[in-house]
């Protein structure tokens, strides 16, 4: 398959803010590349012909500018036609495998040299044209307190009776590591199909086909009649505080809501929103880079 790319130079210290214009669009065809030693960053798409890229750019560009994020190359972005296999190579470059407790994100193409300690488990990696690596802040600040929920002792019932609920899963990802910890009942549904149909794929990647409910839905189909003793949402702070209802309903007695996509500038801001929700409920939050989350912790008897 021969797909185009398109690749524009920006300067080093504009890459927060192009990551941040393009975590708004909320699109799988632009990523950010940076090479730190160098001090050079890029924003690179892949596309199915030269036409669609150049189209995709012009929507782009105003808002990178509008985001003071300026092209650093003199004649603008450069195109190439590549396979996909070259776009998967280019990855290899960026992405490298990271852990947080027993779990590991590892990408596929070191399935074959890949180490495990006992006990350990991993979610294979394939970032290919749509899927998230986990490796942005808001991601990682997700899946280590995925982790630590995991972690916790579940008295007699285990952890194989504990429902979580991803919403807005993306490509998948942190239903997944729920999946691979040995959460019982887990769910993510996002808003955009193509979203539900990789993360269907990602789930057969590693081995979980059918064992995740993924589904097409907005926040408040997807919310609508269900509970969960762990709810999880990786997405714009505005969002998030325009369905605060919403979610914390969605939270089981002794359950826990974890919130990201959240810029530490808007962290006190969307605390506010949630704190007037959820009286009674403990509230954590951490700072990772440019992003924060937030531990919404529900009491078994609040109401």
């Amino acid at each position: 398959m021969k797909l185009f790319e398109l690749k524009a130079e920006i300067p080093a210290d504009a890459a927060d803010a192009a990551d941040n214009v393009l975590l708004e669009l909320g699109v799988a065809e632009w990523s950010l590349l940076q090479d730190v030693i160098a001090r050079r960053a890029w924003i690179v798409g892949v596309f199915a012909s030269q036409a669609e890229a150049q189209a995709r750019w012009a929507e782009l560009a105003p808002l990178l500018a509008a985001g003071g994020v300026a092209s650093g190359a003199a004649g603008g972005p450069v195109g190439r036609v590549l396979a996909d296999e070259d776009w998967r190579d280019s990855y290899k470059a960026h992405f490298k495998a990271w852990r947080f407790g027993r779990l590991h994100w590892v990408p596929v193409w070191e399935r074959e040299r890949y180490v495990l300690f006992p006990g350990d488990a991993v979610i294979w990696l394939d970032p290919g044209l749509a899927f998230g690596t986990g490796n942005h802040e808001t991601t990682r600040l997700c899946c280590e307190r995925l982790v630590a929920f995991a972690a916790r002792d579940r008295g007699p019932e285990g952890s194989g009776k504990i429902r979580v609920l991803d919403a807005g899963c993306g490509s998948g990802i942190l239903a997944l590591s729920a999946a691979r910890l040995g959460l019982g009942d887990v769910a993510g549904f996002d808003n955009d199909p193509e979203a539900v149909r990789v993360s269907g794929e990602n789930a057969a990647l590693n081995g979980l086909a059918g064992r995740v409910d993924f589904f097409a839905a907005d926040l408040i189909g997807g919310l609508a009649g269900r509970q969960a003793e762990l709810v999880l949402a990786n997405i714009q702070a505005d969002v998030l505080m325009r369905f605060a209802r919403e979610l914390v309903g969605a939270v089981a007695p002794g359950g826990e809501l974890v919130l990201s996509g959240i810029l530490a500038v808007e962290l006190e801001q969307v605390r506010a929103v949630f704190s007037a929700t959820t009286p009674g409920w403990l509230i954590a939050s951490r700072t990772l880079g440019e992003w924060s989350d937030l531990r919404l912790a529900r009491a078994e008897s609040t109401p």
